[in-house]
């Protein structure tokens, strides 16, 4: 069984008022639905940070390309788009 720890989090009225609706609707705690939610939104942010940490890896070592180069590829290629 995987180790649980409790953590605490600040939510306003509206907030706690939705958790409850959601929790009644489930016939769950309003603890399972937070943690559900929390595994959804960790999973989400997870996938973000995964295609951003490569990008982040290239700025460090300097693989940048310049952006007047991007830009005469994109109207370039709109051009092109254009004449089709």
């Amino acid at each position: 069984m995987t180790k649980q720890t409790v953590i605490s989090a600040r939510v306003d009225e509206a907030m706690l008022d939705d958790l409850d609706r959601i929790a009644a609707f489930h016939d769950r705690s309003r603890a399972w639905v937070i943690a559900r939610l929390l595994q959804q939104a960790v999973a989400h942010e997870l996938k973000y940070v995964e295609l951003v940490e490569p990008a982040l890896e290239d700025v460090a070592a300097g693989r940048l390309i310049p952006h007047e180069e991007v830009m005469a590829d994109i109207k370039a290629r709109l051009a092109a788009r254009k004449a089709a």
